[in-house]
């Protein structure tokens, strides 16, 4: 296990710490575990283990400034409703304007279609309404990709809404607290650094890895 308490060794430990946090907390059934792809994926199926609870995924993806795709100025959510949410203080960034937002969610529409084929397969979406929903990623960076989330999830009418991530700048759980009925944070590292500088192994998630997730918790619920 990792020492530094703001360092994890890998997605498996801070599933385990996360999963001891949420289940200490004793929410109310039913629990879905709503992912992240890719890399909130084996995070959220180690929680679903745990809580006896269904997997299921929020299909998001941001955009990117143009010189740093994973500095976030948007993000689009899947939903009955698509929906693109903009951060408006980066969009006043060199290179980013309205135009340059509407190509890309375009092109995040797109992948969202992709990963729906994908990794769901048919499959319909678990049920929400009246449900716990716990929304699950690796980390989070500017929270314009989990507001998004958050944003589209309120309108499946859960009846608790929780956020559960192993790292985040405070800021950034300061802002989305309010989006949130409960919210673990296991880490809230200053200076904050890129999410994949606090594990020692942050290897990418391949589509192999969400399939067999989302397969192995379908077969046990």
């Amino acid at each position: 296990m990792a020492t530094d308490p703001e360092r994890f060794t890998n997605r498996a430990e801070a599933a385990r710490l996360l999963a001891q946090r949420l289940a200490a907390m004793k929410l109310a059934p039913p629990i879905v575990v709503l992912a992240l792809p890719r890399g909130g994926v084996p995070i959220g199926a180690e929680i679903a283990r745990v809580l006896h609870a269904g997997l299921d995924l929020l299909l998001v993806k941001k955009i990117g400034v143009p010189w740093q795709t994973e500095l976030a100025v948007a993000a689009v959510v899947d939903g009955e409703h698509p929906e693109i949410v903009i951060d408006e203080e980066m969009q006043g960034l060199p290179g980013v304007d309205r135009d340059y937002i509407e190509v890309q969610a375009k092109r995040a529409f797109q992948e969202i279609e992709r990963r729906r084929s994908v990794y769901l397969r048919g499959r319909a979406p678990l049920p929400l309404h009246g449900a716990t929903a716990i929304v699950v990623d690796d980390g989070i960076a500017t929270g314009t990709t989990m507001r998004a989330a958050l944003k589209g999830l309120r309108r499946r009418h859960p009846a608790r809404l929780v956020l559960a991530v192993p790292v985040a700048p405070h800021d950034t759980i300061v802002a989305l607290r309010d989006e949130v009925d409960d919210l673990v944070c296991l880490a809230q590292p200053y200076p904050f650094r890129a999410i994949g500088l606090h594990y020692d192994d942050f290897h990418q998630i391949e589509d192999e890895e969400v399939l067999a997730a989302l397969d192995e918790a379908a077969a046990r619920t």
